[in-house]
């Protein structure tokens, strides 16, 4: 039985946690890093025996795995792992089925990779925790930076709501965060402001925007499009 305790100090208060990343393809295998980089403990699985082989130097632990075989995830102490990421690729069967198990065996958290609306419905019906659209999400993200030349990084929160990132032009330039009301006049909120290598966390009404501030916005996808065009084009 596999199974990894990461120790996190919030608050001054130790917390263990641990993730294992089925699929180790693009995103899996992005989501193993990243987790791996921040230090964390991570079990990599995947039924590709090279893929494993890779991230057998990367991961804490690497194995080769079917992981729609019950038997399998049992023995490598699964339902333990507080946080278990399904980032399997084309296959949506065996995502189905693995999220499946890895619910019955009760893992406290599931994230799943979804492939397409339908396959998100299917996921949450079984009781997967959470569901991301890794492609659709990045092609928005995409889209967004392409198509307006303020926009400098976009996150969909739902499929309503987004937070992006907007560089102050002339037009606000010189303005408090009063002046501007865009809470009132567009429904935004300005979550903090991005200035050179500083950042202002919850800005106060007084606070004076600089043409070339990163303003960090958060609202409906309607609302920040409005803010756009009425104000930043």
């Amino acid at each position: 039985m596999i199974q990894y305790e990461v120790i996190v100090i919030v608050g001054g208060v130790f917390v263990k946690k641990s993730f294992a990343v089925i699929g180790l393809g693009r995103f899996g295998g992005s989501i193993c890093r990243t987790l791996t980089d921040e230090g964390m403990e991570v079990l990599a699985i995947d039924v590709n025996e090279e893929r494993v082989n890779e991230f057998s130097m990367i991961a804490s632990h690497a194995v080769v795995g079917d992981t729609t075989d019950e038997a399998v995830l049992k023995s490598l102490g699964i339902r333990n792992f507080d946080h278990v990421i399904v980032a399997i690729g084309d296959d949506i069967q065996s995502s189905i089925l693995t999220t499946l198990i890895l619910k019955e065996l009760g893992v406290a958290c599931v994230t799943a990779k979804a492939q397409n609306d339908y396959h998100e419905k299917v996921l949450r019906k079984i009781g997967a925790d959470h569901v991301v659209h890794p492609e659709r999400d990045m092609g928005k993200r995409i889209a967004n930076n392409m198509t307006s030349s303020n926009v400098v990084d976009y996150l969909e929160l739902s499929d309503e709501h987004s937070i992006v990132e907007i560089v102050a032009n002339g037009k606000i330039g010189g303005h408090t965060i009063m002046d501007m009301d865009i809470r009132k006049k567009y429904g935004l909120n300005i979550v903090a402001i991005k200035r050179g290598e500083d950042i202002i966390v919850s800005p106060l009404a007084s606070e004076m925007i600089h043409i070339n501030d990163v303003l960090i916005v958060i609202g409906t996808d309607n609302d920040i499009d409005r803010f756009e065009k009425k104000v930043m084009e």
